[in-house]
């Protein structure tokens, strides 16, 4: 089976960089660097519901949007550090952000679904674990990709 060409071409800068170890340390600082956003976005969100808002996704952006924008200051300086050199751009900003609103995008629907079934703080929880899947995987494969993986259109 033949996948589209820029499918094909994450897939094989994926299975090279399980292949180095380098996507499994930086899954791993990426994970410290979210528990650290974590607390702030579990911290703003449930202190949204209590004192601001009954509504569960506008707590969930607002969380989301304060948190992100620590996550990218901390993983541009230690986990993504190397593609970055140390510094912020807001090109490097612009794109983080667009992987975020993916995720946000699959944690609002999730958190919102989940707490249909069960409390909120564990819809809250499987919420958190699908937006560190879908974010680590954009971030890692599209926004801080190394300069040098410029990828080539195929014939």
């Amino acid at each position: 089976m033949n996948l589209p060409a820029p499918i094909a071409s994450l897939l094989e800068r994926l299975l090279a960089s399980w292949r180095e170890r380098a996507v499994a340390l930086k899954a791993v600082s990426f994970a410290l660097v979210g528990l650290i956003n974590t607390a702030v976005d579990a911290t703003i969100f449930f202190t949204l519901l209590a004192f601001v808002t009954s509504s569960l996704a506008i707590a969930n952006v607002t969380a989301w949007f304060v948190a992100n924008s620590g996550s990218y200051v901390m993983n541009s300086l230690t986990t993504f550090s190397a593609e970055t050199g140390g510094r912020l751009r807001f090109k490097d900003y612009a794109g983080f952000v667009g992987s975020g609103i993916v995720a946000v995008t699959a944690s609002t629907i999730t958190v919102v679904v989940a707490a249909q079934f069960m409390p909120v703080w564990a819809a809250k929880g499987i919420a958190i674990l699908v937006s560190f899947a879908v974010n680590f995987s954009i971030t890692h494969l599209v926004v801080f990709r190394p300069k040098g993986d410029v990828q080539t259109p195929r014939a």
